[in-house]
């Protein structure tokens, strides 16, 4: 087989049995994943209990597991970034409820003492807002996913949506203000 030379092609290959697509695919994408998620802790807590590696484990093993017909790497890194968004959510969920004792009975304890609990406060407030701006402008909020939870700079968005930098620049900086806001309880 000639090695298809973009990630698209790859993956429609291995999505349709080639099991030397998938050979040469694995590796290409745990790199790219494992690099997303290094930025992404970049901005965590030193003391997260999520390391990256644990991050892109799960989401190599959910994107592997996913049926669909990948219809370019724009397509592919989106899924990604939604993929690991939801896996730190679901973590920050999860350490915030046994931080709380589930179902237990809630004992009161000053937070600020622990301070591990900060980082899943604010990235469940930021899933929030995220959420509120994609009611309001999808595409925005797709944006600040790639460049957040994906770790996308802003060559590799223009790369993979093929938008203008000018663009990406101007929904980026009305995203981050509009998240600004709504994070400040202004809206």
């Amino acid at each position: 087989m000639s090695q298809p030379d973009n990630l698209t092609q790859l993956l429609n290959n291995w999505a349709g049995g080639d099991q030397a697509a998938g050979e040469i695919l694995t590796p290409m994408v745990y790199d790219e994943l494992h690099k997303l998620a290094q930025r992404l802790f970049r901005s965590e807590n030193s003391h997260h209990t999520l390391q990256p590696t644990a991050l892109v484990h799960e989401a190599y093993a959910k994107l592997i597991d996913v049926d669909v017909s990948w219809q370019n790497r724009a397509h592919f890194y989106a899924l990604a970034a939604r993929m690991m968004r939801r896996l730190l959510i679901n973590h920050a969920k999860a350490r915030r409820a046994a931080k709380r004792g589930g179902s237990a009975v809630r004992v009161p304890l000053d937070e600020e003492l622990h301070g591990d609990g900060e980082s899943d406060t604010s990235l469940l407030d930021l899933n929030a807002a995220i959420r509120s701006l994609a009611h309001v402008d999808e595409r925005k909020a797709e944006l600040i996913e790639l460049q957040y939870f994906g770790g996308l700079s802003l060559r590799e968005m223009q790369a993979v949506t093929g938008m203008s930098s000018s663009t990406l620049d101007r929904h980026l900086r009305l995203a981050r203000a509009w998240l600004k806001d709504a994070l400040s309880g202004n809206s």
